[in-house]
């Protein structure tokens, strides 16, 4: 099935691209939704033993590189997210005038094959050269379709995130250097070479730089609030949806297994930097006036606190970092939409100029409230369970650290309700007060997002007990 994944979008990107049908669009969900069918297929498998629906062959066999892919728990997790947000990126720009369809959906469905892949890889190079793929769409649509200064931003984007990949291949060149005989990519291989503290210590630097500046951590963020308010709508749900998960996947499967040695040195500096990017992004949140640039920094925080969950490295941290990597990205689509919808129905992004748009716009006030509770984390919102196990995990990790990473409850309820305050029941203007209400493609689409909120929150055993298994291997493997 692994490999399923993968052949379906790049297959029907390859048509798109080549053929430039005027069914691009179709082509390109019915591949999607495809490739979510396969997802809901695997769940009938069993995980409890460890990776399952393995495909593997030679590539370069002398050299110990194999096209390796497999899934457990935590990588179907992560395989649910993508292809679930998949259908409703699409979707979002269903009716939509876009210049050269054929090449954007193709790209879509390239980076969507490679998000795959970068999951499912069980070959460390595999991993790599996925990880670096994904890059390649997400520029051209960025730098293509993107907005103003669209060029520089991109630019910025893909220096830094392109130069931080050069340093996990250095690491894992090291690691691979070091498994027996001739040598092997495999994951099973490279977590059993025993490093020492000095070598151990620049592999999870160079790890953590790939890493970091992908989800991002501070400082690495500085390229994210440009590239997300520049991207167009679906390029910054690809990127804020699914693509800055690469990283916290990576810190979670490759980073702390490949290069236990050094954690006791290296992970209160990374836990530092990650409770002081909630607190920084948070706070510059708070003070903005344009609405998709203060998703984009809350976006900052979130994944903050995602990341201390992991650096705290016990099994509350690593399950509300997983959860709320599937909740993070399913709420953060919601929020990007909206302010898509709304710039389009005001011509603006300012919170200044909204205002009264729920006595117009009931249904759209609705489901944005709902979504907005999410990101709250209120309970029985699908933000909750995540953010209660993550500051759970930090707050047994060290108890000031757990403190001041829960201040990001706080603050996002200042910053979130200010900004629904101000877009739904401040005073309305002439533009305001005609604004249009939902229609059926947007019904849909936020109506979905809706439902996910709320049963997530009321279920989440569901998520937990998918995940169980994996968290419960990957740490009893690595300790320190």
């Amino acid at each position: 099935m692994s490999i399923i994944f993968i052949l379906i979008p790049f297959i029907v990107s390859a048509l798109v691209l080549l053929i430039r049908p005027a069914v691009s669009k179709h082509l390109a969900m019915i591949a999607a939704l495809a490739n979510f069918a396969a997802t809901l297929y695997c769940f009938n498998c069993d995980y409890s033993q460890g990776m399952n629906c393995v495909f593997s062959v030679p590539w370069v066999r002398e050299a110990g590189i194999f096209f390796s892919l497999g899934m457990d728990g935590m990588t179907l997790l992560m395989l649910l997210l993508t292809n679930l947000v998949a259908p409703l990126i699409l979707l979002a720009t269903w009716k939509r005038d876009i210049e050269n369809e054929p090449r954007y959906y193709g790209l879509v469905l390239l980076m969507l094959g490679a998000l795959n892949g970068v999951f499912l890889a069980t070959d460390g190079l595999l991993f790599y050269i996925f990880y670096e793929l994904a890059l390649i769409p997400i520029y051209f649509i960025c730098a293509i379709w993107g907005g103003q200064d669209r060029i520089r931003v991109t630019l910025k984007f893909f220096i830094y995130t392109f130069v931080g990949s050069l340093f996990m291949l250095l690491s894992l060149l090291y690691v691979y250097l070091q498994t027996p005989g001739s040598h092997s990519f495999a994951w099973a291989d490279l977590v059993q070479v025993q490093l020492s503290e000095g070598a151990a210590l620049w592999v999870m630097v160079g790890f953590f730089l790939a890493f970091a500046v992908k989800m991002p951590v501070f400082p690495f963020h500085t390229w994210q609030p440009d590239t997300y308010v520049t991207a167009p709508t679906g390029g910054t749900m690809l990127l804020s949806g699914i693509m800055l998960k690469m990283g916290t996947y990576g810190a979670v499967r490759w980073m702390m297994p490949l290069s236990p040695e050094a954690a006791h040195t290296l992970i209160p500096i990374f836990m530092t930097l990650a409770i002081v990017g909630i607190v920084y992004a948070s706070l510059i949140a708070v003070k903005q006036n344009d609405f998709k640039r203060l998703i984009a920094y809350s976006s900052i925080a979130h994944v903050g606190l995602i990341a201390a969950g992991i650096f705290a490295w016990n099994k509350a941290g690593l399950q509300g970092s997983l959860i709320q990597m599937l909740n993070h990205g399913i709420n953060v689509v919601g929020l990007f939409y909206v302010c898509d919808l709304l710039e389009r129905r005001l011509g603006s992004r300012s919170l200044a100029e909204m205002g009264g748009v729920a006595k117009s716009a009931p249904k759209l006030a609705t489901l944005f409230m709902i979504i907005m509770l999410g990101s709250v984390a209120v309970p029985l919102t699908n933000g909750f369970p995540g953010e209660f196990l993550l500051l759970n995990g930090i707050w047994n990790y060290h108890f000031w650290m757990g403190a001041i990473a829960g201040l990001t409850i706080i603050f996002g309820a200042v910053y979130m309700l200010r900004a629904y305050g101000l877009a739904m029941f401040g005073d309305a203007n002439e533009n305001t007060s005609k604004v249009a209400d939902l229609n059926s493609q947007e019904m849909l689409m936020l109506g979905v997002i809706a439902a996910l909120v709320l049963v997530l929150g009321f279920f989440p055993g569901f998520i937990l007990n998918l995940t169980d298994g994996s968290v419960n291997r990957i740490l009893g493997a690595v300790q320190f």
